[in-house]
């Protein structure tokens, strides 16, 4: 392992573009570190005191470059889902080596994936059993991040998150998708069976939970659940964004068959069968590790879903 440069203070956020890495880049510039936002094209505004760097971090050299001088380092990159088998182990593989030459702690911002179906709320000590290729893959990265650690090669830890909603988050199954059209009282479409419960995360919690790991020493070489709001049914949480937003709920879901049928036609649909089952079952995430530990700030979930509302109206969508 890399000894830390003596001035090594900036916080690199890789995967600044979206929705985790701009949370994460706004919660650090609100605690006051700096920060270096790193991305393939840096089209996120950001503050004025974040230095951006455009950087393509599966290639060795780049990450080096970017990661020169970190402090901490939060992985956040998430490629679209036809791109993880070619490229999420190329990152962590070429964010592990520069992380470790720079002697900088490594965040990983990862999801719950490579559990697969459970039938109990998800803890951190279940096995990996996914039974799906990015179930499977997301258990590999997991793994290899860990097994860095276990060697000396870098200093890391990982924090898992369920579903993201919130302010900035676009491209994600609760985001644009659904709050824009609750807005104007349009109908949400969902997959899988709403009346089952789901824990949805809040960015904004994911983000300061990921910067708590970044500073604790405790929290290296472990997987931490993020805290989350209480966990509803989906039809509830739908609901909930409804009535804040001032209109009747219309709400409508896409059952298996549908979605296989839309697969047909839709290369986003196909990607989705392979994680239906979260959403046909109850899918639920204890934090209780984090919360003895750190301790929990989770936004209550009506108060979440009001600040997301306010931030859809604060910014029209691109045309």
């Amino acid at each position: 392992m890399g000894v830390m440069p003596v001035d090594a203070e900036v916080n690199v956020v890789i995967g600044a573009n979206g929705g985790l890495g701009k949370a994460m880049v706004h919660e650090l510039v609100r605690q006051g570190k700096p920060v270096r936002a790193v991305s393939r094209s840096c089209k996120a505004p950001l503050p004025d005191s974040v230095e951006v760097q455009m950087a393509d971090v599966s290639d060795t050299g780049m990450a080096r470059r970017v990661c020169d001088g970190a402090r901490v380092v939060y992985l956040c990159a998430n490629p679209f889902y036809q791109h993880w088998i070619l490229q999420l182990p190329r990152i962590m593989t070429a964010v592990i080596d520069a992380a470790g030459r720079s002697g900088a702690r490594l965040v990983f911002g990862d999801n719950l994936y490579m559990y697969g179906p459970v039938g109990v709320p998800m803890r951190e000590v279940l096995p990996s059993n996914a039974d799906g290729p990015k179930g499977r893959l997301r258990a590999e990265i997991a793994q290899m991040l860990l097994h860095a650690h276990r060697v000396g090669k870098v200093r890391a830890t990982i924090g898992r998150a369920s579903d993201f909603f919130g302010p900035g988050v676009v491209n994600a199954l609760m985001g644009e998708r659904v709050f824009r059209p609750a807005l104007v009282g349009d109908t949400v479409w969902i997959a899988g069976n709403p009346d089952v419960p789901h824990t949805y995360s809040y960015i904004e919690d994911v983000a300061r939970a990921l910067v708590i790991l970044g500073e604790r020493t405790e929290a290296l070489g472990e997987v931490w659940h993020t805290p989350n709001p209480e966990t509803v049914t989906t039809r509830r949480f739908l609901e909930m964004i409804f009535e804040e937003a001032g209109q009747r709920p219309k709400i409508r879901s896409a059952r298996r068959w549908l979605v296989k049928t839309m697969g047909l036609f839709s290369r986003r649909m196909q990607e989705m069968e392979e994680v239906l089952y979260q959403f046909e079952r109850p899918f639920v995430v204890d934090h209780s590790k984090f919360e003895r530990t750190f301790g929990a700030e989770a936004t209550p979930l009506a108060e979440a879903i009001r600040r997301t509302l306010d931030w859809c109206r604060a910014h029209p969508p691109a045309t």
